[in-house]
């Protein structure tokens, strides 16, 4: 999946990301349609870094997973406001 950040940014899940940080992603794509507030998503991606892939521990916060997540707060808001 490519993911774009802005018009100079892309990031590929295949190659950017390990199958532990793609497992993050998959559930942080569910809760930004689901949550109620931007703060219920901070906490669910915290949750999701906590406990990794299938608990298997944390995952780091990548500066490309930084910036996939903070991409996903931003839809997250433009959502809310509608």
């Amino acid at each position: 999946m490519i993911i774009t950040i802005d018009t100079t940014t892309r990031i590929d899940t295949d190659t950017d990301f390990g199958p532990a940080e793609r497992h993050v992603l998959q559930k942080l794509f569910g809760w930004k349609s689901m949550v109620d507030s931007v703060a219920g998503f901070q906490e669910k991606t915290a949750l999701a870094l906590r406990d990794g892939w299938n608990n298997s521990g944390p995952v780091a916060r990548s500066p490309k997973l930084d910036l996939v997540i903070r991409k996903l707060e931003e839809e997250v808001r433009s959502r809310l406001k509608t």
